[in-house]
């Protein structure tokens, strides 16, 4: 059997103090857990664009300075017919802006790393949040 293309996805990394915005999906494939604003590409979108449309169409916030962080190929899921390649950016947002849940989200908020780990979230959100705690943490002080 021939294996279609994935589909690609995109989601932003948005960090302020310390803590990341996630939002609550209403719909598959990760319903009801907390995640990165994100979701799928649009006809001629680049994967930052997605990132970026995502950021907004979701939480109201207008992103900019998109950074490739990580990507990940998600095989479908027992519930979930899908295959994802999901590219993931850490952005940059004026820090005015205040986050509203909007589109496909339930809620959002603001996740210190340790909330992060106590919530549901797909294994690619702990893995981010991990790394990025990881270089937080050997960065050379100032």
């Amino acid at each position: 059997m021939m294996q279609s293309q994935p589909e690609r996805a995109s989601s932003a990394i948005l960090e302020r103090d310390g803590r990341y915005l996630l939002v609550r999906r209403a719909n598959p494939p990760a319903a009801q857990m907390y995640a990165f604003p994100g979701g799928r590409a649009e006809a001629g979108e680049t994967p930052a664009e997605t990132a970026l449309r995502e950021l907004a169409e979701e939480t109201g916030i207008r992103g900019c300075n998109p950074v490739l962080f990580e990507v990940y190929d998600l095989p479908p899921r027992r519930t979930e017919s899908r295959h994802f390649l999901l590219s993931v950016f850490t952005v940059e947002a004026d820090a005015a802006c205040v986050a509203i849940a909007n589109d496909d989200a339930l809620d959002v908020g603001w996740f210190t790393p340790d909330e992060i780990f106590a919530l549901p979230v797909p294994k690619s959100v702990r893995d981010c949040v991990e790394k990025l705690v990881r270089i937080r943490t050997t960065a050379c002080p100032e």
